[in-house]
């Protein structure tokens, strides 16, 4: 008896230091994540009192959820309070690594739960991006009839990375970086927290260094508690039982240079695409050079950004200064030429350029317009006297006929039908940059045929026209 106490005792002991390595071994971003929703920092939209995923929880109604956000914002860590708070059985699971045999598995199991009695059933399924279609319509008939109710994070904007019916049965919730103060808490609490955090340690903190920290991680608490971590052990060594100090400069250190979060095939992708097109149509060159620079800094294609400001030299500025076309094309090929880092110069000219030229959309507006007219208008025939007339038959056939050639005419403009039907104007040139010498070019020829002073030059007989093969 007393060997099997020994034995027990020594199992225990064993099993405790097992946990202490664990735990030891654990980062400090880990071991701080919340066990409350007290606890929880961030996320006011939707956390908080009288909030709706606060009363869902209360209520312990949660029906399934997709959390949406940056890393580093809390959708892991609030899963972990929901299954701590509720009383539904709770399961994890990682989709990269989750099979559909693992979900099967899941779903069997709380069916059979609930059908004993032992309650509903959450799945937290972790980077549910990463499934594909066929993974994901696994879940639908088991969420549908709420024999699993789904939390699923993705990083990535799930009306894009998941399937429609799986969005229309749940409710997303979008998380937002935190804030510099929210962060600072955050550090404030890691220092204090002797269980859990460095509160043991003894770390004198400067203000200015855990601000540092607070608004060079972009919102993500993970980066800044594992800086703050950083900065602390890596003087242990040093400090030889005194307090470990941790300044600004060790601040620097600690989290080296900054990460400029990039996806380029989601949200962030999109909308710094968007805010530079916009911030260029918008006239703001500072604005527009630095979404640019934020763009090019994530690894954004160059051949991308290119692209974009050639379509915003057209759309936005258009004929306003026709060299804006010009030199987005040059930056198409130049950058294209030349690569990175040196791209960035070309592209920048182009973009600022832009940025500064005087807009309009006319000639942009004009081709939408006509392009909805030809899809939802009947076709307008092509004119007899404008067809095509360089084949010998088409003499014959009158083809061609009628056609009057404008440079036989001294103000190089006669007027004839060069759109059948009932009148339309698509392009209105605007009063801005070079487009107001196309306005006033315009009122010219109306003028002229108003008054009627349209003539032939001497020598012609009016109906010359270009030589055949170039009508």
């Amino acid at each position: 008896m007393a060997r099997m106490k020994d034995a027990g005792a020594g199992k225990k002991l064993f099993d405790d230091l097992e946990q202490a390595h664990l735990k030891s071994a654990t980062p400090l971003a880990a071991r701080m994540r919340p066990r409350t929703l007290e606890e929880f920092v961030g996320q006011r939209q939707f956390l908080g009192p009288g909030k709706l995923l606060t009363r869902m929880l209360q209520a312990d109604r949660l029906s399934s959820l997709i959390f949406y956000g940056p890393p580093g914002v809390g959708k892991t860590s609030l899963a972990m309070v929901i299954a701590q708070q509720t009383r539904a059985k709770f399961r994890y699971l990682s989709a990269p690594a989750a099979t559909v045999k693992d979900l099967r598995e899941v779903s069997a199991e709380a069916k059979s739960r609930l059908a004993t009695g032992g309650g509903r059933t959450i799945l937290f399924l972790d980077e549910i991006h990463r499934f594909n279609r066929a993974q994901q319509d696994v879940l639908l008939d088991d969420v549908e009839t709420g024999i699993l109710t789904l939390i699923g994070a993705t990083t990535e904007n799930p009306y894009f990375s998941i399937t429609g019916p799986l969005i229309s049965r749940s409710t997303v919730f979008r998380f937002e970086p935190l804030d510099s103060d929210d962060l600072l808490r955050l550090l404030h609490e890691a220092l204090r927290d002797p269980e859990r955090g460095l509160g043991n340690v003894g770390v004198e903190a400067d203000e200015a260094g855990l601000r540092f920290l607070a608004q060079m991680a972009e919102g993500d608490a993970r980066k800044a508690l594992t800086a703050l971590e950083v900065g602390v052990l890596s003087q242990m060594s040093q400090a030889a039982g005194g307090r470990i100090k941790f300044n600004l400069e060790v601040a620097r250190e600690s989290i080296q240079q900054k990460a400029v979060l990039y996806d380029e095939t989601g949200d962030t992708h999109y909308d710094l695409a968007s805010a530079l097109q916009k911030s260029m149509r918008g006239s703001d060159p500072d604005a527009t050079v630095y979404w640019l620079a934020r763009m090019l800094a994530g690894g954004e294609d160059t051949r991308f950004i290119a692209r974009r400001i050639a379509v915003c030299a057209a759309e936005d500025v258009g004929n306003a200064d026709p060299m804006a076309t010009v030199l987005a094309a040059a930056a198409v090929q130049i950058s294209e030429f030349v690569g990175l880092p040196e791209a960035q110069l070309v592209l920048a000219q182009a973009a600022l350029y832009i940025a500064c030229a005087p807009k309009s959309n006319a000639g942009a507006a004009a081709i939408w317009q006509a392009a909805a007219d030809v899809q939802n208008e009947p076709i307008r025939p092509v004119p007899r006297h404008l067809k095509d007339a360089h084949y010998s038959a088409a003499k014959k056939a009158g083809v061609g006929a009628g056609y009057r050639y404008p440079h036989d005419y001294e103000s190089g403009f006669v007027p004839q039908e060069y759109l059948p039907g009932t009148p339309k104007t698509y392009y209105v040139p605007k009063n801005a940059g070079y487009e107001k010498n196309i306005a006033r070019y315009l009122q010219t020829l109306q003028q002229l045929l108003h008054n009627g002073e349209v003539s032939k030059n001497a020598g012609t007989d009016g109906n010359q026209g270009p030589v055949d093969g170039q009508s």
